[in-house]
C-alpha cells in the first residue's frame, strides 16, 4: 500500500525549533540530480495525488492546481519551494507539510532522536487556530522552563502568532545553538513570557526504575517518545526489570506525542502476546491491519498513564493495550490523533510529509478527534500538573495519577491478573 522508501511516522506535529542531523534515507543519493523548480513542484503534485487520504483533496481542482502551479516561471527552487507550500495548503491539513533541504535534516533528526532547539511539540487547534503547546520534551530547554501541555504561544521574539502558519512559527523558533528565543504564552486567563536559550537535546525515549509497594516491586518505565531507538531501549528496559522480578509495570505514556508507527508495533509486541495492534485504511479503503509477533516479553499486570499529551502512536499502543484488555489505562483523555502520515525524501534534499491513512484500534475505534478514554480517570490540577514538569522523577506516589495507577496495579497483582513470567514460564 505505501512505498517502501517512506518513513511511516504519526506523530503529532512539527518538533519546534530543530536543527541539523543525519539522513535516514538511503533509498535515494539525495542532492546529486539537478532537479528543475517545475519538476520539483510535479514531483510533489504526483505523490500527493497517489497516496493522500483525500481523494476530494480538500474539494480543490486536483488537476486544474496542477496546471497552475506549473505553467508559473520560477527563477530559483526558493520561489518553488512557496509555491509547493501553498499547493500543499490548500489541502486545509496540517499533517501535510513540506519542508525545504535545512527543514528536512531537521525532521531527520526528529526521526532519529537527535535533536537540537528549545523542545516543544506544537499543534494548531483545530477550533481556535491558535498555536498550541502539545507537550513539552523532558529535559530540554522549554521543559526545564515550566512550560505546560495545552500553553497557546501568543508571541515569538515579540511577534504576534494570530494567523500565523505553523510551518512559519516553527521557522521563527528555529535557530543555532546558544541563542535565544522569546517565547509568551497564554495559560488561561494568564500570560507568561519565556527567554529559551537554544541546545543540544539528547532523547533518550526510555528511562526506569523500581518501586517497593505492599505487594510487592513494581518496575516503572517512562517513554517520551517512539524515536527509532525507542523499541530497543523498551527491550532493555523490561529485561532489566524482569531480572529483578518486579510483580507488575506502570507504563507512563503522557506528554508522548507520538512518533514512528514501527517504534509502537514493536513496543506493543512486547506486552502482546497475539492479536490485533493496528489496522490502517487508505483513501480506497485498502485496509492493512497489524499484529502482535507472539513474543511478548511479560505477562505480569500492567497499568498505563495517559493525558491529552498523549497523542498518535502513543494512542495506538494504548488503545490496543485497552481493547485487549491487556492494561488498565489511568489519567485523562488523550489528544485524539487517529491519522497516519508518510515522510516522502525528494530529488533536491526537501521532503513532503502527507497524510496516507486513518488508523483503527483492534475493536475499529476511530479516535481522531475524541482520544482515548481512560479506564480511571484521574484530573490533575493546574498546580499539580506545574509540579510534575518542574519535578519530574521516576515514579513518586506524590503524583496523584501515579499513585492512582499504583493503587490499581496492586489490586491487580493481589488478584493474580496475568501475573505469570514469561521467563518463568521457561
Amino acid at each position: 500500500m505505501f512505498k517502501q522508501k517512506s518513513i511511516v511516522r504519526i506523530e503529532l506535529a512539527v518538533i519546534a525549533a530543530i536543527l541539523a542531523g543525519t539522513s535516514l534515507y538511503t533509498s535515494k543519493v539525495l542532492g546529486k540530480t539537478q532537479t528543475t523548480p517545475q519538476k520539483l513542484v510535479d514531483e510533489v503534485w504526483q505523490i500527493l495525488d497517489k497516496n493522500y487520504v483525500d481523494a476530494n483533496f480538500n474539494h480543490q481542482d486536483w488537476k486544474a492546481i496542477r496546471q497552475q502551479y506549473l505553467s508559473r516561471s520560477y527563477s530559483s527552487k526558493k520561489e518553488a519551494y512557496g509555491a509547493i507550500q501553498e499547493m500543499v495548503a490548500k489541502l486545509g491539513d496540517r499533517y501535510t507539510e513540506f519542508y525545504d533541504p535545512q527543514e528536512f535534516k531537521a525532521l531527520n533528526s526528529d526521526i532519529s532522536g537527535n535533536l537540537s532547539g528549545v523542545g516543544l511539540e506544537l499543534a494548531e487547534n483545530e477550533k481556535t487556530k491558535a498555536l498550541t503547546v502539545i507537550a513539552p520534551i523532558e529535559g530540554t530547554p522549554a521543559f526545564k522552563a515550566g512550560i505546560l501541555p495545552g500553553d497557546l504561544i501568543v508571541q515569538i521574539n515579540g511577534q504576534i502568532t494570530q494567523g500565523m502558519k505553523i510551518e512559519d512559527a516553527v521557522k521563527r523558533i528555529l535557530g543555532p545553538v546558544g541563542t535565544k528565543v522569546v517565547l509568551t504564552i497564554k495559560r488561561g486567563s494568564q500570560s507568561q513570557t519565556f527567554q529559551l536559550t537554544r541546545a543540544n537535546i539528547a532523547i533518550h525515549p526510555v528511562t526506569y526504575n523500581t518501586q517497593t509497594t505492599a505487594v510487592g516491586k513494581i518496575g516503572y518505565i517512562r517513554l517520551p517518545e517512539f524515536t527509532q531507538t525507542a523499541p530497543a531501549q523498551m527491550h532493555r528496559a523490561i529485561e532489566a526489570l524482569e531480572k529483578q522480578q518486579v510483580q507488575g509495570y506502570v507504563l507512563d505514556l503522557r506528554s508522548d506525542p507520538g512518533g514512528l508507527l514501527d517504534a509502537s508495533l514493536q513496543i506493543a509486541s512486547m506486552w502482546l502476546k497475539q492479536g490485533a495492534i493496528v489496522s490502517l485504511v487508505n483513501r480506497d479503503q485498502v485496509k492493512d491491519s497489524y499484529n502482535a509477533s507472539g513474543h511478548p516479553l511479560t505477562n505480569k499486570p500492567l497499568v498505563i498513564l495517559v493525558d491529552k499529551g498523549s497523542a498518535s502512536a502513543s494512542e495506538i499502543l494504548s488503545g490496543a493495550l485497552q481493547d485487549d484488555k491487556r492494561a488498565t489505562l489511568v489519567g485523562t483523555r488523550t489528544f485524539g490523533k487517529g491519522l497516519v502520515q508518510a515522510v516522502e525524501p525528494l530529488d533536491d534534499g526537501s521532503g513532503l510529509k502527507l497524510t496516507i491513512a486513518k488508523y483503527y484500534t483492534p475493536k475499529g475505534r476511530d479516535i481522531n478527534h475524541i482520544g482515548i478514554a481512560p479506564d480511571i480517570n484521574v484530573e490533575l490540577s493546574e498546580a499539580q500538573q506545574q509540579a510534575l514538569v518542574e519535578n519530574r522523577t521516576l515514579g513518586t506516589l506524590a503524583d496523584p495519577q501515579y499513585a492512582s495507577a499504583v493503587a490499581d496495579l496492586s489490586k491487580l497483582i493481589q488478584s493474580g491478573a496475568n501475573h505469570v513470567s514469561l521467563h518463568d514460564e521457561k
